[in-house]
């Protein structure tokens, strides 16, 4: 899984790219990244992959493997090599999800990560307080985007009905998020605006997990 780094609007016409459970790509793209616009303000750590579903006498020991290296090696990781390189009063935002609060059949590999993302950030936030750096996770439900239509291609096939509508059902506002709803919850999370917020989990699910 790839991962870029953008501390500047210029920085969006130049991504360093890099596989996140690779400590060499990642150290490589922070200091690539640092050498050329300077000292990180704001990490957000978004990088993702599914896996399967499976029972867990048939899951794949290798897809959990894979899971847990891009959601929880590749946090761990860019938080290593990035923090050192970071303002003090800067943010950090750590994509986990709504399944940090659930268990799901089957789910076993993602579910695990969104969990352990939520561990890594609490130490995070404790140790950097000293810094005034703030971290935090944001944790959506399912979203309009290409990741959830291939993670809903499963349901769809299993229950033999549209699985877009299985998860709404599950939602209290009853519908998917839209990708803007979910960026602007994280542009909170990066920004003066939550400036004594640290170590909080901003559940952005329509109330899936209440």
């Amino acid at each position: 899984m790839t991962c870029g780094f953008f501390n500047t609007p210029e920085a969006i016409s130049w991504p360093s790219v890099a596989d996140v459970s690779s400590e060499k790509d990642v150290e490589r793209f922070v200091s690539e990244t640092v050498e050329r616009f300077g000292p990180i303000d704001v990490l957000f750590s978004n990088a993702g992959n599914f896996g399967t579903v499976a029972p867990i006498e048939s899951f794949p020991a290798e897809v959990f493997d894979e899971v847990l290296a891009v959601h929880v090696r590749g946090a761990f990781l860019t938080a290593k090599y990035a923090v050192p390189k970071m303002n003090d009063r800067g943010a950090i935002v750590i994509t986990s999800s709504v399944a940090a609060t659930r268990g799901d059949p089957g789910v076993h590999a993602y579910t695990t990560a969104k969990h352990a993302q939520v561990g890594l950030m609490r130490c995070l936030a404790k140790e950097l307080a000293p810094r005034r750096i703030r971290v935090n996770t944001i944790h959506p439900g399912p979203i309009d985007n290409a990741f959830q239509h291939n993670v809903e291609a499963g349901p769809t096939q299993a229950i033999g009905r549209d699985g877009g509508e299985f998860f709404d059902e599950q939602i209290p506002l009853g519908r998917h998020a839209r990708v803007d709803e979910i960026a602007r919850s994280v542009l909170y999370l990066a920004s003066d605006d939550a400036s004594f917020v640290t170590g909080a989990m901003l559940m952005v699910d329509g109330g899936m997990s209440v």
